[in-house]
């Protein structure tokens, strides 16, 4: 594995979390980093290039071609499912051991982003779901959540089953929902309270007609996602998580 490597997960379903990872890509690649970005499993999957997969391949400036999306998304079902209903309607089976393996290649890169499907407690089979996929990696969680009615909770919810498997959350993304019952700052602080020793952003949605994720009107207002993640952005000579 690189040693700069986050897996972006989320409270839930439709958060935004290839958006987040769509903007962190493009600010990485902007410092200079070399980039790799994997979505391993797949659900919804079309040739489209609407999709989680083609997102990220346009991300990392590469063109949508079969070998690109096989090095992003081996694993692809069709159905808008859980991934392991979706499996099991086309008569196949999610082996976390492989799914980890195909995570942990080398490459020769700076910066590897693992966006996973769903929220942290989505089944990938029988036995394990997506926080044991995280877990068996080892390496840092990005949370992305929203601000909409129960998000407090949906993302304390999320927080506390990370941090019972033993993994470090490097930043929490508060991705602002169309609808709110409240001022998003609301939000945050409520999540600030539960999580103080943890990087907490806000990615403001400028534009509630745009799907799962609003336009912000500058660059200005996107915050910057690699410097909130500077204390996990180690250096060949630095090899260990800040304490």
């Amino acid at each position: 594995m690189p040693m700069n490597s986050f897996f972006v997960t989320s409270s839930g379903t439709d958060t935004g979390k290839t958006f987040i990872t769509e903007i962190l890509l493009t600010q990485l690649r902007a410092a200079g980093l070399r980039c790799e970005a994997l979505k391993p499993v797949a659900t919804g999957f079309d040739d489209s290039p609407a999709t989680d997969t083609a997102r990220l391949i346009a991300a990392l400036g590469r063109p949508y071609t079969q070998a690109n999306v096989d090095a992003c998304s081996p694993w692809r079902f069709s159905q808008p499912l859980s991934p392991h209903i979706a499996a099991r309607r086309e008569s196949r089976h999610l082996e976390l051991d492989e799914i980890v393996k195909f995570c942990m290649r080398p490459n020769a890169i700076d910066v590897r982003i693992i966006e996973g499907i769903g929220g942290v407690m989505v089944p990938l089979n029988a036995h394990y779901t997506v926080i044991d996929w995280i877990s068996r990696l080892n390496i840092p969680a990005i949370l992305v959540v929203g601000s909409y009615l129960g998000a407090i909770s949906h993302a304390l919810t999320a927080i506390d089953a990370i941090r019972t498997k033993g993994i470090a959350i490097a930043a929490i993304i508060v991705n602002q929902s169309v609808e709110e019952p409240m001022p998003t700052e609301t939000t945050l602080e409520s999540i600030r309270q539960f999580s103080s020793d943890t990087p907490l952003a806000l990615m403001p949605r400028m534009n509630a007609g745009a799907p799962e994720a609003g336009i912000p009107e500058s660059t200005a207002q996107i915050p910057d996602l690699v410097e909130l993640l500077s204390p996990w952005l180690v250096s060949k000579k630095r090899q260990n998580p800040p304490e």
